[in-house]
């Protein structure tokens, strides 16, 4: 470990608070991400992911910053922000784009609001802190601006700790790193703030389970004081599966609750019962200093959410933010952002780092829209390996600022890092960007676009002839609906390769019918598999004995989920694709005769080959992958994606339609030159050893069709 990282002269202290708890974390963090479900304990753990300092310093500066510079503009200094933020030393401050004189003057009308701002006014929250490092560097921000307002470092300090930074968390040792962070911040400007008895404004979100209204009934005098009680001590049953996800949709009136927890008992009246009671009454109180912070606004946002998928939440949890936070409840940072936004008052700013599945994904697209309301200020949209200690191609991240206003035409600015592969490779690139806005990673555009690309993505790289492409194009679910197929409940027993049963059990007959009867029980399967274009990854059997009767005998007996949805379309001639893939999406012709798979291999029909083949050609184009890219750039592409794909009538072409069928044949014979197909005969390699009149540069390539009466034959030349 490099020793300056223990140099508070370089600003190491924090970081390294940081790191050592996250790896404090570890092996808690192993054992419970083996569960199914995690359990309210195991969630600090899981959840802890200690964000790096140069996103922390982008997060803040590009809002805390930014609101700073909107009430300095409102209190008509001249400078530009970049002159600003130059003076402040913010070196990742990205200034915003030139705007149109529309939404100029509304930013200039929202900011007359500012002139009488004081810095005592302006709050700042971190809704899951873990060991504070946000709030440490917040602490820094606020200290240049009341240094440049006249203020000594002592009485900033105080003003700081007292009025400015607020702070919460479920793990109460997290909640403790981040109360001693801020005591030491303090203590290095303020040698007295040790002895001022100020607390930073940090909190552990308190749970206890031990507390019913029943509890306080000699203390309630009306239902209301009763009802709001009642609701606290529910919210707070649970507190440490919910956390700062606590909130209210009626107001609760605290001062009649604080009004029964004030009252003291009289002389002589001290007895085990009134002692008990007063221990009650102090945890109610914890509840209520707690509540009362949760239910204010705050001027400005900044938090790195934990991230939970619903299907790791424990069923408190997952109930909670269905009821809360529907347009969320796809993962716990996607409820996050939902509930920061609730935090944040009026043209104040909130900032986040978070997976950025929630940019395209169908199950986020509520999400979007209800963002949509505020302005998306800027974006550093970081990709995978933002953080060091996570590698792959799984987690991908983006930063992002919005502001707490309704700009409809504001032009936003995003940095697209997600080519730069290492978490100081994007830093480097990101601090490029704000020294020169020309570079061609940088991009604006106005956040209305997104609405006009189905499912409103933030796709803010596309072209405006793709955005064109959107409008003019008919989606392909009104030409050729992406379809599910069958779900077996257990492939390791109904699915196999074709060379592990007796060949003669196999119909690989491509004139079967749903109308016809089959004594046979396997039958051909799409599963998706390897990058095979055009043709291919006709490897898989299906067990669909008598249309599946022992998938549905085998379902029932073990409660197991099976479904044969698309059973209108098995054995029909079709395109296919592999859902997860990690490189291109790869499109191949199913000829008639195969079922196919719910999820990994789902088709598109037509009755019109011509239209199938067609619109194969489109789909293996370079056009294909770049607009799937802007549908959804994570590596699972989804039949709900598939639909929304633009087609233009040019594509149905004749020219087009015979160059794919060739490229068919051609894939076909190459994957009938391997043993792995049922078609196989010989390997090609082999073909003229016997045969010593024939040129090597000469061979030809017989593409059979079992059970056909004629077969074609396609001759390939070389040239010597």
């Amino acid at each position: 470990m490099d020793e300056a990282d223990f140099d508070v002269t370089r600003g190491g202290q924090v970081e390294i608070i940081g790191w050592l708890y996250q790896y404090y974390n570890t092996e808690p963090k192993e054992v419970a991400f083996k569960k199914r479900k995690y359990a309210e304990t195991d969630i600090p753990a899981v959840t802890q992911l200690f964000t790096p300092d140069w996103i922390v310093k982008y997060m803040v500066e590009n809002s805390l910053g930014r609101y700073w510079i909107d009430v300095l503009h409102a209190r008509n200094d001249s400078r530009s922000e970049v002159e600003i933020a130059q003076a402040y030393h913010w070196q990742y401050y990205m200034p915003e784009s030139q705007q149109n004189e529309q939404v100029s003057l509304k930013i200039i009308e929202a900011q007359k609001e500012l002139t009488k701002v004081k810095l005592e006014d302006i709050t700042l929250v971190d809704a899951a802190m873990g060991s504070g490092h946000v709030l440490v560097y917040a602490f820094d921000v606020f200290l240049q601006l009341y240094e440049s307002e006249g203020y000594s470092k002592r009485d900033a300090t105080e003003n700081i700790i007292q009025y400015n930074l607020y702070g919460f968390d479920i793990d109460t040792r997290a909640f403790q790193l981040s109360y001693f962070a801020l005591s030491m911040k303090a203590r290095e400007y303020n040698r007295r703030f040790l002895t001022l008895e100020l607390s930073p404004n940090v909190f552990d979100i308190p749970e206890y389970t031990d507390l019913s209204v029943q509890d306080f009934e000699d203390l309630i005098t009306t239902d209301q004081q009763s009802s709001d009680i009642t609701r606290l001590l529910n919210a707070f049953h649970d507190g440490n599966s919910y956390g700062s996800l606590i909130h209210f949709t009626d107001p609760i009136d605290f001062l009649e609750i604080e009004s029964i927890i004030d009252t003291k008992p009289g002389e002589h009246q001290l007895s085990f019962e009134s002692i008990e009671l007063e221990e009650k009454k102090h945890k109610l109180k914890e509840i209520i200093t707690v509540s009362k912070l949760l239910c204010r606004k705050y001027t400005v946002g900044v938090m790195n959410p934990p991230y939970m998928g619903s299907g790791k939440m424990n069923d408190v949890l997952s109930k909670y933010v269905k009821r809360h936070f529907t347009a969320g409840k796809a993962d716990l940072f996607a409820a996050f952002m939902e509930r920061l936004r609730m935090f944040v008052s009026a043209n104040g700013y909130y900032a986040m780092i978070t997976q950025h599945a929630w940019m395209f994904l169908s199950s986020f697209e509520k999400l979007r829209q209800s963002l949509t309301q505020d302005t998306l200020i800027n974006m550093a949209h970081l990709g995978t390996r933002a953080f060091e200690e996570i590698g792959g191609e799984v987690v991908q991240s983006t930063a992002f600022v919005l502001k707490k206003q309704n700009l409809t035409e504001y032009v936003g600015t995003y940095e697209r890092l997600i080519d730069f592969n290492s978490q100081d490779k994007k830093e480097t690139a990101y601090l490029a960007a704000v020294r020169d806005q020309t570079v061609d990673y940088l991009y604006r555009t106005n956040q209305a676009n997104f609405k006009k690309i189905p499912g409103s993505p933030i796709a803010y790289w596309v072209s405006n002839q793709l955005l064109h492409d959107f409008l003019v194009g008919i989606p392909l679910k009104n030409i050729s609906p992406a379809q599910r197929g069958l779900t077996t409940g257990n492939n390791n027993l109904f699915i196999h390769d074709w060379w592990e049963v007796l060949f003669n059990h196999v119909d690989v007959s491509r004139s079967w019918r749903k109308n016809q009867t089959s004594k046979k029980k396997w039958f051909p399967y799409n599963k998706g598999g390897k990058n095979h274009k055009w043709f291919g990854n006709r490897e898989l059997i299906v067990n669909y004995y008598n249309s599946g009767q022992e998938i549905a005998e085998f379902g029932k007996i073990n409660k197991n989920s099976f479904g044969f949805q698309g059973k209108d379309y098995y054995f029909h001639s079709g395109i296919t694709w592999s859902a997860l893939t990690s490189a291109s999406n790869t499109f191949r012709y199913s000829p008639q005769g195969s079922i196919f798979d719910s999820n990994k291999g789902p088709m598109l029909f037509s009755n019109d080959d011509s239209t199938i083949f067609s619109l194969l050609g489109f789909l293996n184009s370079k056009v294909t992958t770049l607009i799937t890219k802007v549908l959804n750039p994570t590596l699972s592409l989804q039949n709900g994606d598939m639909d929304k794909l633009p087609i233009k009538k040019e594509i149905f072409d004749q020219n087009i339609e015979h160059v794919v069928r060739i490229n068919v044949l051609l894939a076909q014979s190459d994957w009938n030159e391997y043993e792995n197909s049922w078609d196989f005969k010989v390997h090609p390699l082999l073909l003229h050893i016997a045969d010593d009149n024939l040129s090597i540069w000469y061979y030809s390539v017989v593409l059979t069709n079992r059970g056909a009466k004629n077969v074609p034959i396609f001759r390939l030349w070389g040239v010597k």
